[in-house]
C-alpha cells in the first residue's frame, strides 16, 4: 500500500469519524441516496451496465476493498467487466439490506455537496435454471458528491467480508414469493415522492434471471394510463370530460338505444357506462347496457375500448401514439406500449403462469386495447406513478383534483374518481389505486397523495394477489393496515 493510499485511508476513517447521527430515513437526502445506491448495483453492478457505472463514480474514484486492494476507476470498472460480467451463466448479484442503511449529510459553508451512506449488503451467486446461491455478507461506506446536479460515487470502502456460514440473513422479500409460489416478482418502491427502489425477483421463463427492466403484461393496470391520455387530453383544452361520446364514436349495438347519448368521458373514468366487462361474456356477444349510464358503479373494460374509439376518432391518432405523445415521451417511458413490438420486447418478456405452473401464451396486441395487456417494465411504471403523485405539468389544477374526488361508491370507505380507485383511510388522507387481474397476470398499484408514497407490485401468476398484504403492510404501516381492512371488510 502506498504512502498515498495510507494518508487517504486515514483521512477518509477521520472524517467518518466526525459525523454526526444520521438522517431521517423519511428525509429527501436519504430517500434519494437509496435511490441512487438502487439504481447503482441493480442497474450497473447486477445487469452490467457498463456504460451506467461508468457514469454514476466520479473521475478520481478511490475504492478500496479489504480483500482486493485499492482500486482507482479504471480499474475498477477493469475488474467488473472480467470478474462480475465475464460470465453470464455464473453471475455474482448484490443486494442491500435496507434495514441497515444510514446517510449522513456533508456540508461546506452551510451548503450541501455530498453524504455519507454506509450498510450492509450481501452477495450472491446466480446460475442460469438454479435459485441464487448465497455467496457472503459485508460492510459498506460510499461518498457521494453531487456534481453537475448529478449524485456521483468518489470515495468506497467495501470491507467485512464474512463466509456464507456467517451470513444467514436471507433476502424476506424472496421468502415471500417461495412461501406463496411466485415465480417472478416486480416491485417498486415511491417515497418523498420519488422512486426508490426498481426490483425484479425470480426468472423470465423459469430459466433465465429476470432483470431488473423486465417486461410484464400488466392486465388492468392499463386502465389508469388510458385514463391520464384522456385527462391529459382534458387538461389541454383538447377534450371534455362531460361531453357526449357520440359525438365521435357510437358503438353499432348501441344506435338505437338513445342511452348511449348520455356517456361521457367522466362516465367511462368513473365506471358507470353501465356497460358489462366485455361484450364477449354475454351469450349474444354483443354491447348492451346493464343499467343506465351514470346510477351506479359497474367496472368495465367495454367503456374505455368504447373512449378509446371516440379520441382516435376525433384526433385521427391511434391510442398509442397518443400515450407515446402525451404519456410515454415525456415521462421518458421507454419500455411501455399497448402493442407488442417482437424484436424490443420478446428477450425480456416475463411469462405468465396459471395456478398450477403451467406457462400461457404471451398476448402479443397490434393493436392497441385501452383496458387491458399493456407492456411495461417496473420502472416505467414507477414513473407514470411518481409523475400522478407529484402532478409534474402532466395535468391541470382541476383536472388533478377531480382524479382524487370520489365519483361512485364501490363499498364501505372505497369509491372510484377518475381512473383510480379511492381509499377513505380518515383524517382527510386517501389512497389511490389499481389492480390487474387476468391469466398469468396480477399486478397492483397504489399512492399515498398525502405523505408522497406509493407501490407498485407485478406477479406472474393468477394468486399473485397473495403477496400484496404483506408488502403494503411492510412498505405503508398502518395506512397498509387501512387499506386491508377495507378491503377485507
Amino acid at each position: 500500500m502506498t504512502k498515498h493510499t495510507c494518508i487517504s485511508i486515514f483521512i477518509f476513517f477521520l472524517f467518518i469519524g466526525s459525523l454526526k447521527a444520521q438522517i431521517d430515513k423519511n428525509s429527501p437526502l436519504f430517500i434519494e441516496l437509496k435511490k441512487q445506491d438502487s439504481l447503482f448495483f441493480e442497474r450497473g453492478f447486477n445487469n452490467c451496465d457498463m456504460t451506467y457505472l461508468e457514469k454514476s463514480v466520479a473521475g478520481d474514484l478511490k475504492f478500496y476493498h479489504d480483500k482486493g486492494g485499492f482500486q482507482d476507476k479504471k480499474l475498477f470498472l477493469e475488474r467488473t467487466r472480467q470478474n462480475i460480467c465475464s460470465n453470464p451463466d455464473q453471475k455474482p448479484i448484490r443486494k442491500v439490506i435496507e434495514s441497515s442503511l444510514e446517510v449522513f449529510p456533508l456540508y461546506n459553508n452551510g451548503n450541501l455537496y455530498g453524504a455519507v451512506q454506509s450498510g450492509e449488503h450481501q452477495f450472491y451467486i446466480r446460475e442460469r435454471n438454479k435459485e441464487d446461491v448465497l455467496g457472503g455478507r459485508a460492510r459498506f461506506t460510499t461518498v457521494w458528491v453531487k456534481k453537475d446536479g448529478n449524485w456521483m460515487m468518489s470515495n468506497v470502502l467495501s470491507y467485512d467480508h464474512q463466509q456464507p456460514d456467517k451470513a444467514q440473513i436471507t433476502d424476506p422479500l424472496e421468502q415471500l414469493m417461495k412461501n406463496n409460489n411466485i415465480p417472478t416478482l416486480g416491485l417498486g418502491i415511491i417515497e418523498g415522492g420519488k422512486l426508490t427502489q426498481v426490483k425484479v425477483y425470480g426468472t423470465l421463463d423459469g430459466k433465465a434471471a429476470a432483470p431488473y427492466n423486465s417486461l410484464f403484461n400488466v392486465a388492468s393496470l392499463t386502465k389508469p394510463i388510458t385514463a391520464m391520455v384522456a385527462l391529459r387530453l382534458v387538461s389541454l383544452g383538447k377534450w371534455s370530460l362531460d361531453e357526449p361520446l357520440y359525438h365521435y364514436w357510437t358503438d353499432p349495438d348501441l344506435a338505437k338505444d338513445p342511452r348511449h347519448k348520455k356517456l361521457t368521458t367522466k362516465l367511462v373514468l368513473s365506471h358507470q357506462t353501465g356497460f358489462p366487462n366485455w361484450r364477449w361474456q354475454r351469450k349474444d356477444n354483443t354491447l348492451s347496457f346493464e343499467s343506465n349510464p351514470g346510477t351506479r358503479y359497474q367496472y368495465s373494460g367495454e367503456g374505455f375500448e368504447y373512449l378509446r374509439k371516440a379520441i382516435e376518432n376525433k384526433f385521427h391518432k391511434s391510442l398509442e401514439q397518443l400515450a407515446k405523445e402525451l404519456i410515454f415521451q415525456p415521462l421518458n417511458m421507454n419500455d411501455t406500449s399497448y402493442v407488442w413490438k417482437e424484436k424490443k420486447d420478446s428477450e425480456r418478456m416475463v411469462t405468465g403462469y396459471d395456478r398450477n405452473g403451467k406457462p400461457y401464451e404471451t398476448v402479443k396486441n397490434k393493436t392497441a386495447n385501452a383496458a387491458d395487456d399493456l407492456i411495461t417494465s417496473v420502472e416505467d411504471y414507477g414513473k407514470f406513478l411518481v409523475a400522478v403523485l407529484n402532478n409534474d405539468d402532466l395535468l391541470s389544477p382541476a383536472v388533478f383534483e377531480a382524479v382524487k374526488t370520489r365519483q361512485v361508491k364501490i363499498k364501505n370507505d372505497k369509491y372510484f374518481g377518475l381512473g383510480f380507485e379511492i381509499y377513505d383511510l380518515e383524517n382527510h388522507e386517501i389512497a389511490l389505486s389499481h389492480g390487474g387481474s387476468d391469466k398469468g397476470v396480477n399486478t397492483i398499484a397504489f399512492l399515498l397523495p398525502e405523505t408522497k408514497q406509493g407501490i407498485v407490485i407485478f406477479t406472474n401468476v393468477e394468486n399473485g394477489y397473495t403477496v400484496y398484504e404483506a408488502l403494503i403492510n411492510q412498505y405503508f404501516g398502518e395506512a397498509g393496515k387501512k387499506i386491508v381492512d377495507i378491503e377485507t371488510k
